[in-house]
């Protein structure tokens, strides 16, 4: 039983439920980054020239990860429920365009970093009003990172290199961010 000298502790951070929304989904979508890369690695070893830049945007994946899990933890914001289905699906999705060799790997990077770079510029300019600076900042340094995904990937495909299926993963990637924003 309390005293009336316990203190209530608050958890940091805007609790707007859009910006808690922004947190699961983010840590969501940063999650399936990670899976997509291991999915892409496991399938490509190290046979291939992209290995190396792949490595090292699945190094860049994982520093986001980690900081948004970090956040999530501060704030006490639960993960998506669609967690293990993320899990699965960006394996599968990596490992599926490795398959098809590194061109499609790369053209799966340059369309689902895509959406993510509009995702978090939608993010940005929520944000805008100061409601939550940490977060903004976080958005700003992973978006960053994420554009120079996509631009090392246009780089190897020279854009549009498979058209059908990059709208396909787009069209994914955005019900998935619709989807772990609500559940």
């Amino acid at each position: 039983m309390a005293d009336d000298k316990t203190t209530i502790r608050h958890l940091p951070g805007d609790k707007r439920a859009s910006t808690v929304a922004m947190v699961r989904v983010d840590q969501a979508g940063e999650y399936g980054a990670a899976r997509i890369y291991a999915g892409q690695l496991a399938v490509m070893g190290g046979r291939h020239a992209m290995v190396g830049e792949i490595r090292h945007m699945a190094h860049q994946e994982k520093r986001h990860l980690d900081g948004l899990d970090a956040l999530m933890t501060r704030r006490g914001v639960r993960p998506t429920l669609l967690h293990p289905l993320w899990h699965v699906a960006g394996y599968a999705l990596g490992a599926a365009t490795a398959l098809l060799g590194p061109t499609a790997a790369m053209a799966c990077t340059e369309a689902v970093e895509t959406v993510i770079d509009e995702h978090y510029g939608e993010q940005a300019d929520l944000l805008a009003d100061g409601r939550d600076p940490e977060l903004a900042a976080m958005i700003d340094d992973y978006r960053a990172d994420e554009v120079a995904h996509r631009e090392t990937a246009a780089a190897h495909t020279g854009g549009g290199a498979f058209p059908v299926m990059e709208s396909l993963i787009k069209a994914g990637c955005r019900s998935a961010i619709a989807a772990a924003t609500r559940i």
